[in-house]
């Protein structure tokens, strides 16, 4: 029995009880999956014209709202995405890096729910189902993991490897955690809890940041198996010792601030109505 159902007098009230949303209102996922929350997907770009259709056809057609962040591309990166997709909202980056990417591109999605996937072709939109079947059943951010059961990578050399593993295990003796992957970029959470991610770096420290301050706010974090795959053309800007040293920086700085409160479920949208249908 439900727990918002209580017997009074040996009846069971049905005032408590509220009604699921219309049929109208779920988007079909999967022949067994519906949800009626609304999904964005943020694409930071920058100069991945050749990139871009690969990655958008793994990207599935029930996504409501693709939000490409342009990081000031000098080739055709913005007109591919609107052959593309003619309806991708389009938002350029004043900045510089990704974190400031992801932070523009968040700020423009409308969705109940936002994924973050890479424009290199390394991340598989089609895995996007994954993530979101584990926020509408509980999860309130979840992270993908080339560690996890059924995951892997086609591009971790041994210097990431093993970077990738150091700071993970330090961020878990930290901040008691239980992470298998610190430094992906393949993420989804409920839009309702950036005032707790609240990004403000620039970089590629920028996952390490969402996973830290996600479990200092006390958020459900749920990892889901995620395969890596090479960047299809062009060559990465991540810089192995550089950026490790940048998520070091995060990891301390981070040991002294103050978590943010997290948002509570709105009281009007219950829990059957985020799940499946």
């Amino acid at each position: 029995m439900s727990p918002e159902i209580t017997k009074h007098n040996g009846k069971v009230p049905t005032s408590s009880l509220r009604s699921m949303p219309p049929p109208s209102s779920f988007t079909p996922v999967t022949p067994h999956l519906a949800i009626s929350p609304t999904v964005s997907v943020v694409v930071p770009a920058m100069n991945e014209a050749e990139n871009l259709p690969h990655v958008f056809a793994t990207i599935p057609q029930w996504i409501d709202e693709i939000v490409l962040v342009d990081g000031n591309s000098v080739d055709d990166t913005v007109a591919v995405a609107k052959r593309l997709r003619p309806h991708v909202k389009v938002v350029t980056q004043t900045g510089k890096g990704k974190g400031d990417a992801l932070a523009a591109g968040f700020a423009a999605c409308t969705s109940d729910i936002i994924v973050m996937i890479d424009a290199d072709g390394s991340t598989d939109g089609r895995e996007i189902v994954n993530f979101v079947g584990a926020l509408v059943t509980g999860a309130d951010f979840v992270k993908g993991s080339r560690y996890a059961s059924g995951g892997g990578s086609d591009d971790l050399t041994l210097n990431r490897r093993l970077g990738n593993k150091v700071l993970t295990g330090i961020v878990n003796v930290m901040y008691n955690t239980k992470y298998t992957d610190l430094c992906y970029g393949y993420n989804a959470f409920w839009a309702r809890h950036l005032d707790v991610l609240d990004l403000d770096c620039d970089g590629f420290e920028v996952e390490t940041l969402m996973n830290v301050r996600a479990a200092k706010a006390g958020l459900k974090v749920h990892e889901v198996p995620s395969h890596e795959r090479n960047r299809i053309h062009g060559e990465s800007n991540l810089h192995v010792v550089r950026d490790g040293f940048r998520v070091l920086k995060t990891i301390l700085k981070e040991w002294r601030r103050q978590p943010a409160p997290p948002r509570a479920e709105p009281t009007t949208t219950p829990a059957a109505d985020r799940g499946v249908a």
